[in-house]
């Protein structure tokens, strides 16, 4: 009989697991289950997706409309036998496809890093012996134990544990390790809240156990996420959808400007090959050679800026996807957060007490109503830090100026909050001598250290859970070191007031007791009637970082959404939200944050998760599954999503969003891999800053693309004319392909080290489904392409009637376009603001490539190997004068029709 696996373990019974998988927890599986069950399920390992081969993924770069436009201009090149830019043009076209062919295959890559995440071995019982075995070989019903250390090899469910605790941080995103147990649960527990269960690839960080395995490799909670991993869409930027579409455009147009050309041309009486050559002229005079080559390399260049401001960009396209993102879906823990516990809340003596300082840096101030406190003036306050910091396994370090904790978070908070307040750790434990400890345990709550002290008595200190520390009191401590009635309610009242700002709360206690009670033996004897005194309350949160709140408030500024996707509580969540000044989406009516759980998100239909995927800012509790349908449900409202993450349970979503962002420091590599971008400080005002050279990588390629157009159409449309009219050719192909070549490289690329003009992030995203174009945009390019037609036609023609040659005349004409280009690059370092109020040597760049492009057309007019390659000839002085002066003229020519589009805007703002 087959074996079901697929069942909620965690809902059933302990034994009747072991029943229903048919094992025996005394004796384990016997060797011919094992071999059987090996044949059924196969080995205890992830399935890697079969990769796509190398040469397919290679030609598959050439798959683009540009590339053909490209390949074309190539072909046509040959044909001329003009193989030097033949081989140019083709080496662009190369280096952009093995780019690409480099930057692919990244779920393969996680999928590999998932395998590594499964333990090498485990210790199991088969045919009632011991035994360890490679992982690998494990099956369903094996029984698995676990011990501090060990890294869980498979998903089962426990059958034995003692104070076992387990961090899941990489799976479920909880920050504080998960405390196990074996009751059963209910069928809908989601996967964070499942503590009789132990996952594939958590690490057992307290205590040990058993489990009956329950899962194996792709069965397994992390082989399920590899598996999304492996099904979720590689997307298409905003850039390369916008592109694309352009190109295909820019393909159709040009071939059919050409077909009108030859069939112009063979209605003029023209001869055939006469006519073919002016159609490929004009061809390749309108394709735009060096754009992606200047896409690409504008993209690196954001790159760079970008690693300068810590973010690692795994994925060129990610560096414009940025500029375009719309919603910002960001982790809690380490990212909004210091992901460091500090202390900020005390109860001690009747009076509240505020901690400042963040994380685990023992500096701060203890205030109370905002003015500074003496600890002499609150006994009670004093034993409650001395307690926090000596009734303690932990210890802090300080590495690169960066303080950690060794041990639990909770208890490095603790440290650091005695230590803020002027507790040294060494001076306390050579006071308190600790001689004894009971530890903490899960069904005890509690942990108990015994201390001897030099005045003649010993001290027992408890911290623990506000309930079975309170259960334990019979009075508290007021601020003189005196015993009164206990006040439960009060205390009570404060801890809800604490829990409601979402933080954890400690109690603490404290008994004397004789110097001859050297054990914790006759304390236990005493349970649970101990007669403890309660000393104080210590709140504790993972704070927000102050970088963090000042980016989400940039974000929300420049229209872009944020939202907090955790696996924290919903009452934490919400706090930290408020704390950050997460907002609700515009369009609602009420001020109050909303908040979801994931168990709330799985009772919604697919309509209903779209809505509220849209609507709410902060969602807790949620599954790995989930994330990925909040992503899906983002991008199907047209948003374009950026997702953070460090864990393995993040990865999926990671690949499936526009732009995944993996952290650094804390991530795992399996996150790291299916990320787009890498935050090398774990930060999130670095996502914000990378949105910033997003939109700025953006701007500068419509710079360059309303630059590069009026070029390639220019050229296009003297072609035409002197097609129609019947007149000699102003521009050869050769000539056309050296103006779009060194145009491109010497001077529109330039544009690419535009700085970041004023205002950027307080504009909103622009429109995922906006042309990449404006219309303002296309009528400048029409008119600069107007102009450079009747400036460069019409020195051709007086140049010809004035009994230059034709070489002279060309030359003139192409020359032409150099000078105007030149120009007309100042209008486009700024397309809305006047050339007047940019600084002149903000971009030092601009005036070296204007250099190199004097020198390289010097070198076209002047030299005699040039004139031989190009057809070109030596200009005069009143030429290049009539040139300039033309070039001023379109200068301010753009300027004013800038102005023009200012004082409209301007007006409709008012409106």
């Amino acid at each position: 009989m087959a074996l079901n696996t697929q069942k909620a373990w965690h809902h059933i019974n302990s034994d009747e697991v072991v029943t229903q998988l048919q094992s025996d927890l005394n004796d384990g599986l016997n060797s011919s289950k094992v071999k059987q069950r090996q044949e059924e399920f196969g080995p205890n390992s992830i399935t890697g997706q079969k990769p796509v081969p190398a040469w397919k993924r290679l030609l598959l770069q050439f798959h683009n409309p540009l590339i053909y436009i490209l390949l074309f201009a190539t072909i046509v090149t040959i044909f001329l036998k003009e193989y030097v830019d033949a081989g140019v043009i083709f080496a662009v076209v190369l280096i952009n496809a093995i780019i690409g062919f480099i930057q692919e295959s990244k779920a393969e890559e996680a999928i590999n890093s998932l395998k590594k995440m499964l333990s090498s071995s485990a210790t199991v019982v088969r045919d009632g012996e011991k035994i360890s075995i490679p992982a690998v070989e494990l099956v369903p019903g094996d029984i698995v134990f676990l011990a501090s250390g060990d890294k869980v090899p498979a998903d089962m469910r426990l059958v034995e544990c003692k104070d076992m605790q387990i961090d899941e941080s990489a799976l479920t995103g909880e920050s504080v390790a998960s405390e196990k147990s074996l009751q059963e649960l209910s069928e809908d527990t989601v996967l964070a809240d499942r503590n009789n269960m132990a996952f594939a690839g958590t690490l057992v960080t307290y205590g040990g156990g058993k489990g009956i395995v329950t899962g194996i490799g792709d069965l397994t909670e992390t082989g399920k996420i590899a598996h999304m991993i492996s099904e979720a869409k590689a997307l298409e930027t905003p850039l390369t959808r916008k592109i694309h579409a352009f190109s295909k455009l820019l393909l159709w147009v040009i071939l059919g400007l050409a077909a009108v050309t030859f069939v112009v041309g063979l209605l003029y009486g023209m001869r055939a090959s006469e006519t073919f050559m002016a159609a490929v002229a004009l061809a390749v005079a309108a394709i735009p050679e060096g754009l992606p080559a200047v896409v690409t390399i504008t993209l690196a260049i954001g790159v760079r800026r970008m690693a300068s401001r810590n973010a690692i960009i795994r994925k060129l396209s990610a560096v414009e996807t940025l500029g375009s993102t719309t919603v910002i879906c960001s982790d809690k823990t380490g990212t909004l957060t210091e992901n460091q516990m500090t202390v900020q809340k005390l109860l001690a003596g009747a009076e509240t007490y505020d901690l400042s300082g963040s994380g685990y840096q023992p500096e701060g101030e203890l205030t109370q109503s905002g003015k500074p406190t003496s600890l002499s003036d609150n006994a009670a306050l004093h034993h409650l830090l001395v307690a926090g910091l000596i009734s303690n396994d932990s210890r802090l370090k300080e590495e690169d100026s960066r303080w950690t904790v060794e041990g639990d978070p909770t208890e490095g908070a603790l440290i650091a909050a005695a230590m803020k307040a002027g507790y040294g750790l060494k001076q306390c434990v050579a006071e308190f001598k600790r001689i004894d400890t009971i530890p903490f345990e899960s069904d005890r709550q509690y942990m108990a250290t015994l201390h001897r002290m030099d005045s003649g008595h010993n001290l027992i200190y408890l911290k623990g859970s506000v309930e079975q520390i309170l259960a334990r009191c019979t009075s508290q401590m007021d601020q003189n070191g005196e015993q009164v009635t206990l006040e439960n309610d009060a205390i009570e009242a404060k801890v809800k007031e604490f829990a409601g700002q979402g933080m954890r709360v400690l109690a603490f206690a404290m008994q004397q007791v004789p110097s001859s009670e050297d054990t914790l033996e006759a304390f236990n004897q005493r349970e649970p009637n101990q007669s403890l005194v309660f000393v104080g309350l210590q709140a504790m949160i993972d704070p927000p970082r102050a970088e963090a709140v000042r980016a989400v408030a940039t974000c929300q500024k420049a229209g872009v959404r944020v939202k907090m996707i955790t696996g924290d509580h919903v009452i934490t969540a919400s706090a930290i939200a408020s704390q950050i000044g997460l907002q609700n989406n515009p369009g609602q009516k009420t001020d109050s944050l909303e908040a979801i759980t994931g168990r709330e998100l799985s009772d919604l239909s697919e309509s209903e998760v779209i809505e509220t995927a849209d609507r709410v800012s902060v969602f807790a509790r949620v599954a790995p599954e989930q994330k990925l349908q909040l992503v899906n449900a983002l991008q199907s409202r047209q948003h374009v999503v950026a997702m953070t993450g460090d864990g393995v349970n993040d990865a999926p979503a990671l690949k499936q969003a526009d732009i995944g962002i993996a952290m650094g420091i804390s991530g795992t590599e399996v996150s790291k891999e299916a990320a787009d971008m890498v935050l090398t400080d774990d930060n999130f005002s670095s996502i914000e800053a990378a949105v910033e050279e997003g939109r700025n990588v953006f701007d500068n390629l419509i710079k360059f693309i309303t630059w590069i157009l009026p070029t390639n159409m220019g050229q296009g449309l003297v072609i035409m004319v002197a097609i129609l009219f019947g007149i000699t050719l102003p521009v050869l192909p050769v000539q056309a392909l050296w103006l779009n070549m060194t145009t491109a490289v010497f001077l529109g690329l330039m544009l690419a080290f535009e700085p970041r003009e004023f205002g950027i992030m307080t504009r909103s995203p622009r429109e995922p489904d906006a042309p990449i174009l404006s219309k303002e945009m296309i009528g400048r390019v029409l008119s600069v392409s107007t102009l450079l037609l009747i400036g460069a036609f019409g020195l051709f023609q007086w140049s010809q009637i004035q009994g230059a040659s034709i070489e002279e005349s060309r030359t003139l004409a192409v020359t032409l376009f150099v000078v105007v280009q030149s120009f007309f690059l100042f209008n486009c370092r700024s397309l809305t603001n006047s050339i007047f109020k940019t600084p002149i040597n903000s971009n030092p760049w601009i005036w070296g490539g204007i250099a190199a492009m004097m020198i390289s057309q010097l070198l076209f007019i002047y030299t005699p190997v040039m004139n031989t390659l190009f057809h070109s000839a030596p200009l005069s002085l009143n030429q290049w004068l009539l040139m300039l002066g033309y070039g001023v003229i379109v200068m301010l020519l753009i300027e004013g029709e800038k102005a023009f589009w200012r004082h409209r805007n301007s007006q409709e703002g008012k409106k």
